[in-house]
């Protein structure tokens, strides 16, 4: 089967109330990290978040987005990656971009991880838990145990140019229950835990659930398509203006000539004229 570099892809265990998802990311992941310079640590990190944000995204049953975001003392105070149900991912990271560490996570110690779920029309959802060492897989797994009644597991993997992960997660139960279910449950996490970084970054999905899993039945989704897409426009950015004070955009405009406003997620400059001042009343004369 013909697989995109940058998608995710579901798959079901055949007798068993467990659910997989898989994701790569490449092309997108470049397009996320080309607009600020990043280090080698920085882009790990945001190459694990942008799997994670993926394969969290997926539970999507409606129209929305997922944000996932740590906050810390650290010489990196902000990294984000956000997802929507059409897999379009976009983030950043704040603070000295210069930072490395040993391990990706390093540059979060004693932080928080947030994670945010957005309607497009309905509630709005937040949870956060403490980072307390570790990996983003440990972390997130922790944030699940208290959210969710169903057995959730994250591994990830990331070298700054691509990034890969896998999730398991527990259906209700319909097929088995009871000691079978746990069984099914913890021999399944097991064979996952074989997996090696290198194996998640480099083999195709099908191959590496073939390792993993030979002697399961799994059932494989189509691959869903995975792009770095910005949801910043001329629109938006005129209504952050607006915000300002008029005289502060009088004054900007006497400098300047325009207002330039530039994403730091993707890059996007607009720019705006007189435009963007309330229309002069008939009959008042400009000086």
């Amino acid at each position: 089967m013909s697989h995109p570099v940058d998608s995710s892809q579901r798959f079901l265990f055949d007798g068993v109330d467990v659910r997989g998802e898989s994701v790569r990311i490449s092309g997108a992941l470049t397009d996320l990290l080309a607009n600020q310079a990043y280090s080698a640590t920085l882009k790990r990190l945001l190459g694990e978040f942008a799997a994670a944000a993926v394969l969290i995204s997926n539970n999507l049953k409606y129209e929305g987005r997922i944000i996932l975001q740590a906050r810390s003392k650290q010489a990196v105070s902000l990294v984000m990656v956000e997802c929507s149900s059409e897999s379009h991912i976009r983030g950043i990271a704040q603070g000295d971009l210069s930072a490395e560490g040993d391990e990706p996570m390093d540059l979060l110690r004693e932080g928080q991880l947030v994670l945010t779920v957005e309607r497009e029309a309905g509630q709005r959802y937040q949870g956060i838990i403490a980072l307390e060492g570790g990996t983003l897989a440990a972390a997130l797994e922790d944030y699940f145990s208290q959210s969710e009644q169903l057995g959730t597991r994250f591994w990830l993997a990331s070298d700054g140019v691509h990034s890969a992960g896998l999730m398991l997660q527990q259906l209700p139960a319909q097929l088995t229950d009871g000691e079978e279910r746990s069984e099914q449950w913890s021999t399944l996490c097991l064979l996952t835990e074989t997996v090696k970084a290198e194996e998640l970054l480099g083999l195709t999905p099908e191959a590496l659930l073939f390792k993993l899993y030979q002697e399961e039945t799994v059932t494989v989704y189509p691959p869903a398509p995975i792009l770095f897409k910005c949801r910043c426009s001329r629109e938006r950015s005129a209504d952050a203006i607006s915000m300002l004070p008029e005289s502060e955009r009088e004054e900007i405009l006497a400098e300047q000539g325009d207002i330039t406003m530039t994403c730091e997620l993707c890059g996007a400059t607009y720019q705006f004229g007189r435009e963007v001042l309330p229309p002069q009343s008939p009959g008042t004369t400009l000086h």
